[in-house]
């Protein structure tokens, strides 16, 4: 997207493709409603630059050479800089579907509007300092968010939380570094001593600060990305059935014959607030099956990648080797295990099982006769975030781009503490300053080159 002129007219389609009620074609910049003009007769005649701003008005989008009839058309009027992007747009509601979306958009290119870069709506709407660099990556994190809790932590994000924190952050930062250059300019104080303690002090308490947001970092990745979690154990101890009854659906078969999973079955849920990937898969035991062998293999690979593994026990049945096998396998791996068929005679032996993981990580269950599942639920949550999480009040960090500057900016101020320490000039703590500004900087943009603008938006779709 570089080098691209933001004083041109864009337009692209900002419904998904296909069929469907409506569709919205977009157009901005500055021309945009002169463009529309060139394509919509309005039913009561006027111009769209006849009207006033934030009004919807009926008519049809025409050919401006043919005066061919496209579609019959509502039409938005948006003027700078109360807009998306901050400039003048247009959106028009047409009759979804691929055909008539399309040749609106085809006929708004045909006079004078150019077809958008994915993501460069919200590209416009930062330049020109409507939103800063973390409420436009809040937006692809919210249209893609899973969950409540990741549509919750993307709408604070969206909302400004992080650029709050963060330009405050900033603001202490830019008070030291005015404090050392007064300093600096004026020697014949003899503040030297004064500037090095009241800066070790300062600077070790926005560390505190930053470490506090850090702290959200590891779950505000599984609020945004997910987990993935695997189903392991043997032949017919009830993974399909968990599969199933989880997903609320027959997505797995279900039989008493053994190895009748003979793949990984994957599907995305939402297990208590967390988006989760959950892999069924082949159950692990000794076969000469050639298929099936293939399968335990890839089933074991799955489960050396996983966030989590549920391994399944047949609580009606004896501990053998093949499930100590599995049990030696995930002992040294975050774990639940599963002790199904609990509506039989319990033949298993607890005290063992209890050698591999902590009591709590241990979950009786009968899929069957629903069981155990709200437990299992409610530890897999205890695991990742210690219970509950309230998004509302508190500064997430979910983006791993944000998790890495705030890193380099603590690297900065441990270098700065480093320099007060050895008495360096008091020049050098501001150089160590001013990198952490720049990484605290990037977060929000205000420091940040093109080259990682364009990349953040070119992950954007189109029409966003």
């Amino acid at each position: 997207m570089k080098n691209i002129a933001l004083n041109d007219v864009i337009a692209a389609i900002s419904t998904p493709v296909g069929s469907g009620g409506i569709g919205i074609v977009r157009i901005s910049g500055e021309g945009a409603v002169e463009t529309a003009d060139k394509i919509f007769v309005s039913a009561d005649g006027k111009k769209l630059s006849e009207k006033e701003s934030h009004t919807i008005t009926y008519g049809h989008i025409k050919d401006a050479k043919t005066g061919e009839i496209i579609d019959e058309v509502l039409v938005m009027l948006m003027l700078a800089p109360r807009t998306y992007t901050a400039e003048d747009t247009v959106e028009i509601n047409c009759h979804g579907g691929m055909l008539v979306t399309n040749k609106v958009l085809e006929t708004a290119l045909n006079n004078g509007a150019r077809m958008a870069e994915p993501g460069e709506f919200t590209k416009r709407a930062f330049l020109n300092g409507r939103i800063d660099l973390s409420q436009a990556e809040a937006v692809m994190d919210l249209i893609d968010s899973k969950t409540e809790l990741s549509r919750k932590t993307a709408l604070t994000q969206l909302e400004g939380s992080i650029k709050e924190k963060v330009h405050g952050l900033r603001d202490e930062l830019l008070d030291m570094i005015a404090s050392i250059e007064a300093a600096i300019d004026y020697p014949e104080h003899d503040i030297e001593e004064e500037t090095y303690s009241q800066m070790n002090i300062k600077i070790t308490a926005l560390k505190e600060k930053i470490n506090e947001l850090l702290k959200s970092a590891d779950t505000g990745k599984i609020i945004r990305e997910g987990v993935e979690a695997v189903i392991l154990g043997k032949p017919n101890v009830g993974k399909s059935s968990l599969l199933n009854r989880m997903l609320m659906e027959e997505r797995a078969i279900v039989t008493d014959i053994p190895g009748t999973t003979r793949d990984t079955v994957e599907e995305y849920m939402n297990l208590g607030g967390i988006p989760v990937k959950i892999i069924d898969t082949a159950g692990i035991r000794d076969t000469g099956d050639k298929v099936e062998k293939i399968g335990v293999e890839k089933s074991k690979k799955c489960a050396e990648n996983a966030d989590i593994i549920f391994m399944m026990l047949d609580a009606s049945r004896p501990l053998d080797e093949e499930d100590m096998e599995i049990l030696d396998f995930i002992e040294d791996k975050k774990a639940i295990i599963i002790v199904n068929k609990t509506d039989i005679d319990k033949k298993i032996d607890f005290d063992t099982l209890c050698n591999y993981t902590e009591k709590e990580n241990i979950i009786y269950t009968s899929v069957k006769e629903d069981k155990g599942i709200d437990e299992l639920t409610e530890r897999f949550k205890e695991i990742f975030f210690g219970g509950e999480i309230q998004t509302n009040d508190n500064v997430i960090i979910s983006n791993v781009r944000h998790k890495n500057m705030l890193y380099k900016a603590i690297e900065a101020l441990d270098r700065a503490l480093v320099t007060i320490e050895t008495r360096m000039p008091e020049d050098f703590i501001s150089m160590d300053l001013q990198e952490a500004l720049s990484a605290l900087g990037e977060i929000t943009g205000d420091s940040v080159d093109d080259e990682i603008i364009d990349r953040i938006f070119t992950r954007f779709c189109l029409g966003k």
